[in-house]
């Protein structure tokens, strides 16, 4: 289920603070609508127990995913995972997925996804997740937010 390419094209390495423009980028490119601020994106990129992620292809920062896991519940949360339109459909995504899934070391995973992104609903059911309840009006323009989880172990 949801298995790794074994040859890749991209490498999967920690963000680093210096990565920030170019996640900004990211952001704005793959959620017009829903992009993190400078300011939300330093926060996670300061704040102790956030893994961050990026995915590189040709020296380039192609993918990004934030997760954080609550310790007391084994409960890890994607806050955010996304790949340049240009390079969707290479296995990045769900190479990001697998990785954050991996270091978060928790029991259940949690995301929150747009009710019309059919596209990554796909990806997240293939990999396991599936639907637990909807977060009415979840973003800026009113879209109901999917939950979906996976249990790990």
């Amino acid at each position: 289920m949801c298995a790794d390419s074994p040859a890749r094209s991209f490498s999967i390495v920690r963000a680093r603070l210096f990565d920030l423009p170019a996640i900004r980028r990211l952001e704005r490119v793959c959620f017009p609508n829903d992009a993190y601020d400078a300011l939300t994106l330093l926060s996670l990129a300061l704040t102790p127990g956030v893994l961050r992620l990026k995915a590189v292809a040709n020296e380039k920062l192609v993918g990004f995913a934030a997760g954080e896991r609550q310790p007391r519940a084994s409960v890890g949360w994607i806050v955010t995972i996304g790949v340049l339109p240009e390079f969707q459909g290479r296995g990045i995504g769900r190479a990001l997925l697998l990785e954050i899934e991996r270091q978060m070391n928790a029991r259940c995973v949690r995301l929150t996804v747009r009710r019309s992104n059919t596209r990554a609903i796909a990806l997240y059911t293939r990999c396991g997740y599936r639907w637990v309840t909807t977060s009415r009006h979840y973003y800026h323009d009113g879209e109901d937010g999917l939950i979906m989880e996976k249990e790990l172990w």
